[in-house]
């Protein structure tokens, strides 16, 4: 029996693409970009399955430019999926699957990362010492903000939100708010905020971690940045597009909160010359699930998922 064809649309952890190639007739692309709209409309005309990830464009234009789809399945590499059009994949009959709870804590953990960085000023303190500027140690030197016992807010409370909450209320003794678009019961010591703005305003520091659609696209808007505490701290480890990127940069640039810790961006790669340059914002490459074990992990479940669909079998985590 001819075995179905499987495009991997980026590197991935080598026992991940050995697990492939037991699998599938695998076509392994070795480029460390996204496939573009006239990449991803060949990709679907050509290949059965399609293992893709964050970058590659499947958009509603790459399905119309397809024509006749060959492709049953985008076995997507990642939580977030905005750069599927779903609702072209349904109609397409393309099945699309992604890879959550493999993520959370690897994300969770970046977004602590993220802000203890910025509220102890640990980006600033690495560069003076890297340039070899720093004279000794002073007692007003780089003072930052205390972490243990002040309020986080955080916007979004599915699994990667609990797992922030969890580090931050049993870890760092912090009063936990949140916003959800739903009520919510969460087994920790937590209390949700119906009104966003009421959030951004009583928190110390705000983790965003909702996930990208259309609805949260700038989410996180001048009016909600304007509402936040002067020393407010605002972490992004949701997706880009949720924060207005233009306004938080004006903010960060006045003064008008205290900093920021970013994983992601609204085009990424290109980060703004103005972000860059700010000393109240930390800035990572997008390394939220960038452990080796958690690649592994989010690897294996999009293979299953596609193999699922070979078999004619239900999806584990079909999500159109």
């Amino acid at each position: 029996m001819t075995r179905k064809t499987l495009l991997v649309t980026r590197p991935l952890p080598q026992s991940v693409l050995d697990a492939c190639a037991r699998s599938f007739d695998a076509t392994f692309r070795d480029a460390d970009r996204g496939l573009t709209e006239a990449e991803a409309a060949e990709a679907l005309q050509s290949y059965d399955a399609i293992l893709c990830t964050l970058g590659d464009r499947f958009t509603a234009k790459a399905f119309e430019e397809a024509g006749e789809i060959r492709c049953g399945v985008l076995a997507n590499f990642g939580v977030g999926y905005n750069h599927i059009d779903t609702q072209a994949a349904r109609a397409a009959g393309v099945a699309v699957s992604n890879t959550p709870d493999t993520v959370t804590d690897a994300t969770a953990d970046i977004g602590m990362t993220l802000l203890l960085a910025t509220a102890r000023r640990a980006g600033e303190g690495e560069r003076l010492v890297r340039a070899g500027e720093w004279s000794g140690w002073a007692p007003t030197q780089m003072l930052g903000r205390h972490v243990t016992g002040k309020t986080v807010g955080i916007v979004g409370m599915g699994r990667i939100g609990q797992a922030v909450a969890k580090r931050c209320a049993l870890g760092f003794d912090m009063q936990v708010l949140y916003h959800n678009r739903s009520p919510k019961a969460v087994p920790l010591p937590v209390m949700q905020v119906g009104d966003l703005e009421e959030l951004m305003g009583s928190a110390d520091f705000v983790v965003v971690t909702v996930p990208a659609t259309p609805e949260t696209r700038h989410l996180i808007s001048r009016e909600m940045i304007a509402a936040m505490k002067p020393e407010g701290v605002l972490i992004n480890i949701a997706r880009g597009d949720v924060v207005d990127e233009e306004a938080l940069i004006e903010a960060l640039e006045a003064g008008r909160i205290g900093g920021a810790g970013l994983d992601v961006y609204e085009n990424e790669p290109q980060v703004p010359e103005r972000l860059r340059a700010l000393d109240n914002a930390v800035l990572l490459p997008h390394l939220g699930t960038a452990a080796l074990e958690v690649r592994e992990a989010m690897g294996r479940m999009a293979l299953d998922n596609a193999i699922a669909w070979a078999r004619g079998g239900a999806l584990p985590q079909l999500v159109n």
